[in-house]
C-alpha cells in the first residue's frame, strides 16, 4: 500500500510541476486584463503593492501628461487621493497579441471621480508590453494618452463678434478670414470655414481639435491679431 502510493506520489509531482511550467509560459488576455485591473484598482486605492509585482524593475513608463518613468518614481508616484476625492478606472476594449514570451495589451480606460460631490469623466488609450522572464510576466513598457475631448461650450456675446471680422494675415499668402453668419463666428482658411464655439472672453474654438483661437486685443482694446495655437503648445500669430 504504500509503495503503490510513493509510486503515485511520483507520478503527480512531476506532472505538477510540468503544469505549473506551462501556466508559467503561457498568459491569456483574460490574465493579463485581471492583472491590469488590479493596478488600476490599486492606483485609485494608493496601493503600490500590484506596481512593485507587475512592473518589471527595468520598465520604461510613459504616461498621458507627457513624463517617463523608471519603476522607482512610478512606485513612488502612487499615493491615495487626497481628502474629498474618489474615483474608479475600469478597462475597457481590450485587444492582445500574444507569441512566445512576449505580450501586447491595448485598451481603453475609463475614468469616474467625484471631487466634494462633483462628478468628473476622463478617456485614455493604453497600450502595455509584457514579458516573461524567469517564468514570470511583468510590464516592460507602458505608454497612456489621453482622448481629447472638446471643452465646454461658453456662453458667447454676439454683441462683440463686429470686433472679430476681418482678415488675419499668418504668411503672404496665408489668410484666415472671420466672419459673422446668423450668430455664429466663421473663420475661413484656404476655401474651408469652420464655425468658432466660444470657451471664454476672446478664446473659440473648433470642433474636434486639440487648439484654441485666441483674438488678441492692444492697449486701447481692439482686436489687432488672431493666436492659432496647437495642442495647447504651438501657437502662430495673424495679424489683422
Amino acid at each position: 500500500m504504500k509503495a503503490r502510493f510513493l509510486a503515485l506520489v511520483a507520478l503527480f509531482f512531476p506532472l505538477a510541476n510540468l503544469t505549473n511550467a506551462a501556466d508559467s509560459i503561457f498568459i491569456a488576455q483574460a490574465e493579463l486584463v485581471r492583472r491590469t485591473q488590479e493596478l488600476y484598482d490599486a492606483l485609485s486605492a494608493g496601493n503600490p503593492a500590484p506596481f512593485k509585482k507587475y512592473f518589471a524593475d527595468d520598465c520604461i513608463f510613459s504616461d498621458e501628461k507627457g513624463r517617463t518613468l523608471d519603476k522607482a518614481k512610478l512606485v513612488a508616484d502612487i499615493a491615495p487621493l487626497p481628502t474629498g476625492y474618489s474615483g474608479v478606472i475600469k478597462i475597457d476594449k481590450p485587444q492582445s497579441r500574444i507569441a512566445g514570451d512576449a505580450a501586447l495589451l491595448n485598451y481603453d480606460l475609463d475614468e469616474k471621480e467625484a471631487i466634494f460631490g462633483q462628478n468628473l469623466t476622463a478617456r485614455y488609450h493604453v497600450t502595455d508590453i509584457w514579458l516573461r522572464r524567469n517564468g514570470e510576466w511583468q510590464i516592460v513598457a507602458s505608454q497612456a494618452m489621453r482622448y481629447y475631448e472638446d471643452p465646454a461650450i461658453g456662453k458667447a456675446d454676439p454683441k462683440k463678434f463686429p470686433d472679430y471680422i476681418g482678415t488675419y494675415e499668418l504668411a503672404p499668402g496665408q489668410i484666415r478670414t472671420v466672419s459673422v453668419k446668423e450668430d455664429r463666428l466663421l473663420m475661413e482658411r484656404k476655401g474651408k470655414t469652420e464655425q468658432l464655439f466660444p470657451e471664454t472672453c476672446d478664446l473659440f474654438f473648433h470642433k474636434d481639435v486639440e487648439g484654441r483661437i485666441l483674438f488678441r486685443r492692444n492697449d486701447h482694446g481692439e482686436v489687432d491679431a488672431l493666436i492659432d495655437s496647437r495642442n495647447n503648445e504651438g501657437r502662430c500669430l495673424a495679424q489683422k
